[in-house]
């Protein structure tokens, strides 16, 4: 008797002293990360990962990374939009892809949260298509929610580096920036990380490079580190996605 009496006690001390929140929320944290080069390259098992699996145990999360150097955000579209297309590439294609590989990752598992980490617009900016990206991105999000029947997706966007504000596309790298701020800024569920200062340092190659299109090899570590970090804070903060969403 002694001892069910103080299985009791502990349990109940057990509720009292977690977040309500962390309580009711069952399931997996699912992490959906995309975009061109910089993601590719981003060796997400070492310097990702291990964070979200820290912050949450291993056994809850889920990790789904897909990305493609040098890629217009239409490959991630599922119809073409007005400003945003590159003849010469595919529509939708690699959303399709991402999807296939989000569905075998989270078959037959609840979702207790959902959050999708962005790594693209170097492609769009290099040559001029910044006046529509807004509406691109904002399209793409919404895609996920329905297709996942996820409508609390939190979003993580990597900030173009300033490789291109010396550059003849400055302009739209700049917009582009500014774009990126702005729907993270806009949104209770989204967030942005910089990357001004990832772009210096000895390369994978063993190069050293000076404000480089891509990151040295510290730079994507630290990337790995600060998307985990703004996931982590949008998953625990109130509204930000940690609660039970509806499951497709």
């Amino acid at each position: 008797m002694r001892a069910l009496h103080f299985f009791g006690l502990a349990i109940l001390l057990i509720s009292v002293a977690a977040p309500p929140q962390a309580l009711a929320v069952q399931g997996q944290h699912l992490f959906i990360l995309s975009g061109q080069s910089n993601m590719a390259w981003l060796d997400a098992d070492a310097f990702f990962t291990p964070l979200v699996a820290a912050e949450f145990g291993r056994d809850r999360i889920l990790v789904v990374k897909d990305a493609q150097g040098g890629q217009p955000i239409q490959r991630w579209l599922v119809a073409p939009q007005e400003g945003i297309g590159d003849p010469g590439k595919q529509v939708g294609d690699l959303y399709q892809r991402l999807l296939r590989k989000v569905g075998r990752a989270t078959h037959g598992k609840h979702l207790a949260s959902v959050t999708f980490v962005w790594m693209q617009g170097e492609n769009d900016a290099r040559f001029g298509r910044s006046a529509a990206y807004g509406p691109a991105l904002g399209t793409l999000v919404t895609q996920l929610q329905r297709d996942l029947g996820q409508p609390q997706i939190n979003v993580v966007i990597g900030r173009l580096s300033d490789y291109g504000l010396a550059r003849r596309s400055a302009a739209h790298w700049q917009r582009i920036r500014e774009i990126q701020v702005q729907f993270a800024e806009s949104r209770p569920g989204a967030a942005w990380v910089d990357t001004d200062d990832l772009n210096d340092g000895l390369n994978r190659d063993g190069r050293q490079v000076a404000n480089d299109l891509h990151y040295s090899t510290t730079g994507y570590r630290v990337l790995g580190e600060r998307f985990a970090k703004r996931a982590i804070e949008l998953i625990r903060r109130e509204g930000g996605g940690f609660r039970p969403a509806a499951q497709p």
